[in-house]
């Protein structure tokens, strides 16, 4: 199994005849991802290079192919009421990959997405990929392959480099999803550990955190009182000079919340072993999964 996408997923392009969004479509469709519909306003009724129609709207896209699912790649000033138009849609998951919303339009669209049924992953993300399912976002493919690993990141680049290695050594993945390292974001550690809890094909859950903010603390809060699979964490930025921002928008360190050690801490004490360095990563997996 896998959580969130699988071959099921019918997908939407929000601003599918951008540059970039031109790109990862063709990426998405070469994996096998069910890319059903475009979304460009005044374009409607045309196709774009790969032969996906597109729409003026998300309703008419969603009302003409069924598409369950949205990405976004709409330019940052635009893309909160993107956000916020897929979910009057009523699509079941909004990946949002753009980066550099306005926070204060990000607080707002996600009290909104909240009091509905669609989940919203990012913004500043990479996306998420099932291995050999379907892939919804800007990850390289060709390091995924299908295994009992579940993957969560705020970073897209530490996803790409680890999952690699774990890959190399035989341990392939159920689904790999990263949640973004804005300050604030529609999906958190929180969220996914249930998911990965409630998959059967899940065996082990690799959680990647990062300096600032405290989603790690209450990830490791988590799965102290209800994970009873075993997780590997990692946290990246821990020899950040203090009192710079490193990297995400989300890296920024308040008096003692988000330093490196709090969630280095926390981890242990929820008993999750902490990686030193990525290369240290497949080891602790397999000593996890008793290999």
């Amino acid at each position: 199994m896998s959580i969130i996408i699988d071959e099921s997923t019918r997908l939407v392009v929000q601003g599918i005849t951008g540059r970039a969004a031109s790109f990862h479509t063709s990426e998405m469709l070469k994996y096998g991802t069910k890319v059903v519909a475009g979304v460009t306003p005044g374009k409607g009724g045309t196709q774009d290079d790969h032969g996906v129609p597109i729409f003026n709207t998300v309703k008419e896209a969603v009302e003409a192919t069924g598409a369950n699912a949205s990405i976004i790649f709409v330019p940052a000033k635009f893309a909160a009421d993107a956000i916020l138009e897929a979910n009057a849609a009523e699509v079941d998951l909004i990946v949002a990959i753009t980066e550099g919303i306005p926070t204060r339009d990000m607080i707002e669209a996600t009290r909104i997405v909240k009091m509905g049924k669609t989940r919203l992953i990012g913004p500043n993300c990479p996306g998420l990929i099932s291995p050999g399912k379907s892939l919804v976002g800007i990850l390289p493919d060709n390091v995924f392959t299908p295994g009992p690993i579940g993957f969560i990141s705020r970073s897209g680049t530490l996803t790409y480099e680890i999952v690699d290695e774990l890959t190399r050594v035989g341990l392939g993945q159920s689904t790999c999803i990263g949640i973004g390292g804005d300050p604030i974001i529609g999906t958190t550690f929180v969220d996914v550990l249930p998911l990965f809890e409630a998959d059967p094909n899940t065996k082990c859950v690799v959680m990647v955190g990062e300096i600032g903010g405290s989603d790690e603390e209450d990830g490791a809060e988590y799965i102290k009182n209800h994970m009873t699979k075993p997780v590997v964490g990692f946290i990246g930025g821990r020899t950040a000079p203090a009192g710079k921002r490193m990297g995400h928008a989300g890296a920024i360190i308040s008096g003692k919340s988000g330093t490196p050690q709090a969630k280095v801490d926390a981890m242990l004490a929820a008993g999750v072993p902490v990686a030193d360095t990525t290369h240290d990563i497949p080891a602790l997996v397999k000593k996890a999964l008793g290999l």
